[in-house]
């Protein structure tokens, strides 16, 4: 039996019920259709996909174009997978007008049920027009990879108590300008704990500890499969990078060998061959 998909609003209902659900990363077809036949309720496609499918170093640089190709099969590869589609670096930040008609092209080129951004309380103006507008706006707070550069890259946020304090305050920013849920990435378990208590809408969690409403982790590193970097906060659940490899080694192998192909994998039916040599 097929899972039921989310809808925004269940996110808080989910809260209020005391429900954890969980959110993984998702960036083409394939992958897509793994994670809908599992029982994980959100996908993000991230901005990340810089790192995982085209091996850059940061998300800065992959375009609103970049992010439109890859969200459409994700849509189409998991149905009954609520889906966010993440708004990239310099696609939003210059202006709300800028970033309704960024979003407005994600929601309607890919039929995804979100979008989502980086930003605390200097965002929260621009993401109320986005709300009042009708578009469903997941808030991204904490370690923000599109401007880690600026605080000295991927470190962890809100371990003093001003940045702590500033957390809090980014949070409830956000709920107020409308967002529907909360990422909060890479601060301590205490800080994540207090900015769960201090919001309604779910705060979902990646590096942030057990206390927040949803773990969120990128799949290729939950699986094994992202080798050039394994941040602190990963678990890995599965080895499938190992298993890739052995698979393809025993390829390798069996085609050499000439043990592959057998008449299991081949065309045995007789045919004539005209002599043409």
């Amino acid at each position: 039996m097929s899972k039921k998909k989310m809808t925004v609003l269940d996110f808080k209902k989910y809260k209020e019920e005391g429900r954890k659900f969980a959110y993984c990363t998702a960036y083409d077809y394939t992958i897509a259709s793994i994670v809908n036949d599992s029982d994980v309720e959100v996908i993000l496609v991230g901005d990340s996909l810089a790192m995982t499918m085209l091996g850059r170093s940061t998300t800065v640089g992959v375009t609103l174009d970049d992010m439109i190709h890859h969200i459409k099969p994700v849509v189409l590869g998991a149905p009954n997978t609520f889906i966010a589609g993440d708004m990239p670096f310099g696609s939003y930040q210059e202006s709300p007008e800028q970033a309704i008609r960024s979003a407005c092209r994600i929601l309607m080129e890919t039929n995804c049920d979100c979008v989502k951004l980086e930003g605390g309380a200097n965002m929260a103006p621009t993401i109320k027009r986005m709300v009042d507008v009708g578009i469903p706006v997941m808030g991204h707070i904490g370690m923000t990879p599109q401007s880690a550069s600026s605080f000295g890259g991927f470190k962890v946020q809100g371990g003093t108590p001003e940045g702590a304090k500033k957390l809090i305050e980014d949070a409830k920013a956000l709920e107020a300008a409308g967002v529907f849920s909360i990422v909060v990435e890479c601060v301590p378990s205490v800080v994540a704990k207090a900015l769960t208590e201090a919001v309604s809408v779910p705060i979902l969690g990646i590096g942030a500890g057990p206390d927040v409403d949803c773990q969120v982790l990128v799949t290729h590193d939950l699986l094994g499969m992202y080798g050039d970097f394994k941040p602190k906060f990963v678990k890995r659940f599965a080895n499938i990078r190992e298993e890739m490899v052995k698979g393809l080694n025993l390829f390798h192998e069996e085609s050499v060998s000439g043990a592959f192909p057998t008449p299991e994998y081949s065309f045995n039916k007789a045919v004539d061959i005209p002599k043409l040599y």
